[in-house]
């Protein structure tokens, strides 16, 4: 197996977390890993992107041009990332902070779910990241819900802890939202 996943949002939504999050699940299921992240200067509010790249074998570079699957978390990473998804692949957009209707691609699919409503349904729009995390992990099979929630305790400043039973919550959610999703992609964040 050879995935690979970019993530974009805006400071504050968790893409970092959220990218060492499975990258650090992967390390706990005995895979290469590489995670790149990538933010501006803002603290909250500037773009920040990610990559992390799943292999069960090496890594050969934590770069990647066309990546199999997307995560975007507002308008503007739709409107600059959504275009370099691979052909075949898929992306996971929130369709709470874009257009509701993505445009269609040619070379792949487009799941647009209200992630931010998602997350406040489970308690806190902050947990936009951990929804994505399980509707993620579900579609693509490459981290068990367990091993995400073993590395919450590696990923979480120990002061945030408390928040774990929470965030589990959240990505079960969303990994339940794509249990009853009938067009479930078969390996198409998989590098060919």
């Amino acid at each position: 197996m050879n995935l690979d996943l970019f993530i974009a949002g805006f400071g504050g939504q968790g893409v970092l977390l959220l990218g060492n999050l499975l990258a650090y699940a992967a390390l706990l299921e005995g895979r290469n890993v590489s995670y790149f992240p990538a933010y501006g200067v803002e603290k909250r509010g500037g773009a920040a992107t990610c990559t992390v790249v799943i292999s069960d074998g090496e890594v050969g570079s934590p770069v990647v041009g066309r990546p199999g699957c997307v995560i975007l978390l507002n308008q503007a990473a739709v409107d600059q990332y959504l275009a370099r998804l691979r052909p075949g692949g898929w992306a996971l957009v929130n369709s709470s902070l874009s257009d509701a209707a993505p445009p269609r691609l040619a070379q792949g699919e487009v799941l647009a779910l209200p992630l931010t409503e998602l997350a406040l349904d489970v308690g806190d729009a902050r947990l936009v990241n951990l929804v994505a995390a399980g509707i993620w992990a579900r579609k693509t099979g490459a981290v068990s819900l367990e091993s995400m929630e073993s590395a919450l305790r590696a990923v979480l400043p120990e002061r945030n802890h408390r928040f774990i039973p929470l965030n589990v919550e959240a990505m079960r959610r969303g990994a339940a939202l794509v249990a009853r999703e009938t067009r479930i992609p078969r390996d198409e964040c998989r590098d060919p």
